[in-house]
């Protein structure tokens, strides 16, 4: 039976027929055909973007703006900024999309498994006939989730070693300049500066930033980069020590404290740094990270400088301990001086071993003199003695004679060795004229050799018309070889086998 189609301008009102309560829709969409459905054979025909569009309409008229809780999961930055994930729960799974200019202004960046409640719209996906929400806000779902949250977090960065004490550094005893990260407009600030003037007064470098919101983390983060930043010795001097404050809040208050960014600042910075987020009892992650932690703002300035008028009593106090000691030592010493002067003898009993000794030197040294110029005198004469012209000429004549004696046997030994060296020599000689091949020539024997100086040993080596060097025992000729070459021989004198090459095939 031919299908009736029903003009296009009445589709309108049939789309708006079209919903899950209309049986016949039902029956259309789920692909069942029901008896009446069987009984009404001039159902309109839709093309399928057509039943898209019109689901993709009723879907978003149902649910225009709704709030999902669920726990993230297949989480995926795309590079395009968009943002996609599933919420999910223990028996549905709702696909979700962040598009690029809303990522931007998340206060709460997604993360895998974390538990969120998402505000947005319910919309399809023509592509895939699949629902999703269009998310435009995410918030945590409850406190719990915030708190495991952190704690995941935490775990993760102690995991780096970011929370290791081997790395935390000392504080400087007395700091020249502090630098403050904190809001300007709070009373963190005025108690800071009203500790430090009543310890001890120290300049101080305020970096204002916003504490809570959604640009405090990145302002913290930077505030802290900046100061390590600073040159030594630039228009604006670098600090000795950061604190980095804020007065008490909620949790969600100081979440900006726990954002990875200002964590990792922390870590990376090389000026010591102090932690003086919230009240006593608040803690958040860069307490972790940091050099220091102080309970409160006020504590802070309290372990950034000593107590000056404290300085003062104790440098005094050391000043009268070190005075006292050196008067003690004093009189010690000069007590000690007189116990020993009483024991020394007098002066007389002192000079008088050294005295004795000089006069006894003095006595011996007139003596001594007149032996020594005896001796002298001997040996002057001996020498005196020596050098008179007979001894002389005596002493020149052995000389002689001696070294005429040492010149003759020294041509005698040469002579010698010389004559044993030619011996050698003519032994060699003869032993070389012996296995000389010369001898052989004179037997009859006759050396052939080519052009080139090569040695011929056998007959088959030559070929016709080879020039030859033949060397007899008198002189050498030349002479030309005739005759077909013969077949080469083995070393035993036995023909040796000429093994043919094998042909090339192309």
């Amino acid at each position: 039976m031919p299908t009736r189609v029903r003009d296009p301008q009445n589709r309108q009102e049939e789309f708006s027929n079209f919903h899950p309560t209309n049986p016949a829709a039902s029956c259309i969409i789920g692909g069942i055909m029901s008896e009446a459905a069987v009984t009404r054979p001039n159902l309109p025909e839709y093309s399928v973007s057509e039943i898209a569009a019109a689901l993709k309409r009723t879907v978003e008229d149902a649910f225009p703006f709704v709030r999902v809780r669920g726990e993230i999961s297949n989480l995926k930055f795309q590079s395009s900024g968009h943002i996609y994930f599933d919420l999910k729960d223990d028996k549905a799974c709702l696909n979700a999309v962040v598009w690029k200019m809303t990522a931007r202004l998340l206060k709460l960046r997604p993360e895998q498994g974390l538990e969120v409640i998402c505000t947005g719209r319910v919309t399809t996906y023509l592509g895939s006939s699949r629902y999703q929400i269009v998310v435009e806000q995410i918030e945590l779902a409850g406190i719990g989730a915030l708190m495991a949250m952190l704690e995941e977090r935490k775990k993760r960065l102690a995991a780096e070693g970011l929370f290791a004490d081997a790395r935390k550094k000392r504080l400087p005893f007395l700091p020249e300049v502090i630098g403050v990260i904190t809001s300007p407009t709070g009373a963190v600030i005025r108690d800071i500066m009203h500790r430090l003037e009543a310890r001890f007064p120290r300049r101080v470098l305020l970096w204002p930033v916003a504490v809570q919101g959604e640009r405090a983390a990145g302002e913290v983060a930077a505030a802290i980069r900046g100061f390590n930043a600073a040159p030594a010795n630039g228009p604006v001097p670098r600090p000795d020590l950061l604190i980095v404050a804020r007065g008490g809040g909620s949790v969600e208050d100081l979440m900006a404290f726990n954002e990875e960014i200002v964590v990792r600042a922390a870590a990376e910075s090389t000026i010591p740094l102090i932690s003086a987020v919230g009240h006593e009892t608040d803690t958040t992650l860069i307490d972790f990270v940091a050099d220091r932690r102080a309970p409160t703002p006020t504590a802070a300035a309290e372990m950034a400088v000593p107590v000056r008028t404290e300085l003062l009593s104790q440098t005094l106090d050391f000043h009268r301990r070190i005075s006292n000691c050196f008067l003690r030592g004093l009189t010690q010493r000069r007590t000690h001086l007189a116990s020993l002067a009483r024991v020394l003898p007098r002066s007389d009993q002192l000079f008088a071993p050294p005295r004795q000794r000089l006069d006894y030197a003095s006595d011996n040294l007139g003596r001594a003199l007149l032996k020594n110029l005896q001796i002298h005198r001997r040996g002057f004469g001996d020498a005196s003695a020596m050098l008179r012209p007979g001894s002389m000429q005596r002493q020149v004549v052995a000389c002689r004679e001696r070294v005429s004696a040492l010149g003759d046997r020294l041509v005698r030994c040469k002579r010698a060795r010389m004559a044993e060296r030619q011996a050698q020599l003519e032994s060699v000689a003869r032993i070389l004229e012996t296995v000389s091949y010369r001898n052989v020539l004179e037997r009859g024997f006759t050396l052939v050799r080519g052009n080139d100086g090569e040695l011929k040993r056998r007959a088959a080596n030559l070929s016709s018309g080879e020039e030859l060097i033949i060397t007899f025992a008198d002189e050498s000729t030349s002479a030309v070889a005739i005759g077909p070459p013969r077949q080469p021989l083995h070393r035993s004198g036995r023909p040796k086998k000429i093994v043919k090459e094998q042909g090339n095939l192309f």
